[in-house]
């Protein structure tokens, strides 16, 4: 603030461009960061990006029974689920620990200011939102959202 009480557009210029700098830091880590997650105890994994990108998905021979290949397609496709749930709630976790300092810094629950697209609990992936929830989400030994 100036002597008269006023705000230093100079200084909140500067602080404005060095929180992009690091928004911008932050937002190239999540890109470059990878995260699994898994099902059946490993027979599926899933790779996810930081930014809720699927990158890889892996399936062990040994979740295949070439005796009930209905049976295996059905328990894969569950498995499949479970993996990539698991893994979006671990890329919700990082970008919350990414993100989340400049949603406080930028929104701090001020009414009015719209939400940060991108943001945790918006992976801005289909399907991403509400990931979780019942059913599946056990099955992986990881459940982040507490369900």
């Amino acid at each position: 603030m100036n002597p008269d009480g006023q705000l230093d557009m100079q200084q909140l210029l500067a602080a404005a461009q060095q929180m992009q700098e690091q928004l911008m830091n932050a937002q190239q880590e999540l890109a470059d960061t990878e995260v699994s997650g898994t099902a059946g105890g490993g027979l599926v994994t899933a790779q996810v990006n930081g930014q809720g990108e699927l990158v890889d998905l892996s399936i062990a021979p040994e979740a295949i029974d070439p005796d009930d290949l209905e049976e295996t397609a059905q328990t894969i496709a569950d498995l499949v689920l479970a993996a990539v749930r698991d893994a979006y709630g671990r890329a919700g976790d990082l970008q919350q620990e990414k993100m989340g300092p400049f949603a406080t810094a930028l929104g701090g629950g001020m009414p009015g200011l719209p939400e940060m697209p991108g943001m945790p609990g918006d992976l801005g992936t289909p399907g991403a939102s509400g990931l979780g929830g019942p059913g599946l989400s056990g099955a992986s030994g990881h459940d982040p959202h507490g369900e």
